[in-house]
């Protein structure tokens, strides 16, 4: 069968004035910022793969371990066939596991790094025959209307793996959730990887590598402004910095500039003191509990919690209410 037959793309992607806006608006801020989002260009998304390959970022191994552990059970919660949609689904490494183990009719990845998800998607479409992929590249940070599937009196699983919660706030967080459950019809599912509190020393070293693929995937955010935007970064002059602040417990990412300088960007210019940081990142950890109660708060009920033996990691299954 022609895989082109069998995968859709709906183009929902904001336009380039959102990338440019956002930096504009970010560097403008008394401490600068920029979204996270934006990291995922084309090489943005291949070196996050890369992270997910180095010895000290456990939650990619560790999520994957716990689904194919779980991979029966999550399939009795969720029910097999229906439509598994999944945000942020990058290469969708994990996704197999529960290609697997649900069978769906259709998978709906969801991601705004179109030609990553696209060949993603062409992959899949050739090892899954029977199985219909409605891509969307959309910014799924934001509410947004999910192309219509045809039920049947099926069920659809949403999954958000990688710990990408832990990118937004709290309440930010409280807000995508619900978003999500707009998506879902009552006793629907959302299956969800959650990053758990932990010793600092190891939250520390997975997002500083020795190999410095962290640093390069937080410095492509400059390259990308320089070559999409027209500004003139010297990306020399910034280093990557990431701690665990432990009173917010979330890890932060920031661009450390090494000097005194200035940045043009979009015909405006920004000064860099030496020692000043563009704040690129934040990752939050939850206690099981505490997530389950914001989860609570979203419109889900938990059913199920699933860790590793360290409990590095969790993996929640909410069912729409």
């Amino acid at each position: 069968m022609n895989t082109l037959a069998k995968l859709r793309l709906h183009d929902l992607a904001p336009p380039q004035d959102d990338f440019l806006g956002a930096v504009l608006d970010g560097l403008g801020r008394p401490h600068k910022s920029l979204p996270c989002k934006f990291f995922y260009d084309e090489a943005g998304s291949a070196l996050f793969d890369a992270i997910c390959d180095t010895p000290e970022y456990y939650p990619t191994r560790t999520e994957i371990d716990i689904l194919a552990a779980a991979a029966g059970e999550i399939a009795d919660l969720a029910g097999r066939g229906g439509a598994l949609v999944e945000y942020g689904s990058g290469s969708s490494r994990k996704t197999r596991l529960l290609l697997d183990a649900l069978a769906p009719t259709v998978y709906m990845p969801i991601d705004i790094s179109r030609e990553h998800m696209l060949s993603a998607c062409h992959t899949l479409a050739a090892d899954y025959p029977a199985l219909h992929l409605m891509a969307v590249c959309a910014d799924y940070t934001r509410p947004l209307r999910l192309p219509t599937v045809a039920r049947g009196g099926q069920r659809r699983l949403a999954f958000f793996p990688g710990s990408s919660i832990g990118n937004f706030a709290p309440l930010e967080a409280l807000r995508f959730l619900k978003n999500v459950a707009q998506h879902l019809a009552a006793d629907d599912g959302l299956l969800i990887g959650v990053d758990l509190k932990k010793d600092p020393a190891i939250l520390n070293a997975a997002y500083n590598d020795a190999a410095g693929v962290t640093a390069a995937f937080n410095r492509n955010l400059l390259t990308r402004c320089n070559r999409e935007l027209g500004a003139d970064f010297d990306l020399d002059a910034f280093t990557h910095k990431a701690f665990y602040n432990q009173a917010a417990g979330r890890i932060e990412m920031h661009l450390e500039s090494t000097r005194e300088q200035a940045v043009h960007v979009g015909g405006r210019r920004f000064t860099f003191a030496r020692g000043e940081t563009i704040h690129t990142e934040n990752s939050y950890k939850y206690q099981p509990d505490e997530f389950r109660h914001l989860a609570t708060q979203a419109g889900f009920e938990p059913l199920r919690t699933w860790t590793d033996a360290q409990h590095l990691f969790g993996v929640l299954y909410l069912r729409r209410r």
